[in-house]
């Protein structure tokens, strides 16, 4: 089976999540206790960025060791919070066995292709140059990783992940569904929304891509089955 959850927000005690709210308490545990119990070994967990709150890799070793020791196989995303996430390839060296990341290529696991890109803000009329920019090079990045993914099979269910929201329900038609929609994705993960933002998500079916919020308030803090 396939499961999805963004937005872990790990920390080592100095950025408690429940100042956001009392639902946050305990969010981590509770993530797990459910984790646990539905996640079997042979499952593929994927998890679209906001990791870990840490600065440097060396401290988010901990929370990728907390991620390791839970059931299945894990894929990571960098979200805009990952600032610990640094060059790839240290990145890499650093993952305990049974994680993978995601960036600007594509991996093949249980017959399912996983890509994707961190995504930005959808620009507006009003964007700023800075943020139309980086919009641009996250349409590239994913299109990198979508064609990648495309290379390693052009028939298995291709699945991408992102951290920022590629549509709204207002902007239901963008770039980033546009590129989803040429290549086949069926599934579409991401996270980054939180409290109040979350009623303006999109769930559900566009132009027969499936996409889902998995930011682990919006689930209650329980994963979310994808196949």
């Amino acid at each position: 089976m396939l499961f999805s959850i963004a937005d872990l927000h790990l920390s080592g005690g100095d950025k408690p999540m429940d100042v956001f709210g009392s639902h946050w308490e305990r969010h981590f545990e509770r993530i797990c206790e459910d984790w646990n119990k539905e996640v079997g070994a042979e499952d593929l967990v994927l998890l679209p960025g906001d990791i870990s709150w840490a600065m440097r890799l060396e401290n988010a070793r901990e929370h990728l060791a907390q991620i390791a020791q839970l059931p299945g196989q894990k894929v990571l995303l960098r979200g805009n919070h990952d600032y610990w996430w640094s060059a790839i390839g240290r990145v890499r060296s650093a993952l305990p066995k049974g994680i993978s990341a995601i960036q600007n290529d594509a991996l093949l696991m249980d017959g399912l292709l996983i890509c994707g890109t961190r995504g930005w803000v959808l620009p507006g009329p009003d964007a700023s140059a800075e943020d139309r920019k980086i919009y641009e090079r996250e349409l590239l990045r994913l299109e990198m990783s979508l064609r990648k993914a495309r290379a390693l099979s052009q028939s298995a269910p291709l699945i991408a992940m992102m951290h920022f929201p590629p549509l709204t329900p207002a902007e239901s038609d963008t770039a980033f569904t546009s590129l989803l929609e040429v290549y086949g994705a069926q599934h579409v993960v991401y996270g980054h929304l939180h409290g109040p933002a979350i009623k303006n998500a999109f769930t559900g079916v566009h132009n027969g891509v499936s996409y889902h919020l998995v930011s682990c308030d919006a689930l209650g803090f329980r994963l979310k089955r994808i196949l």
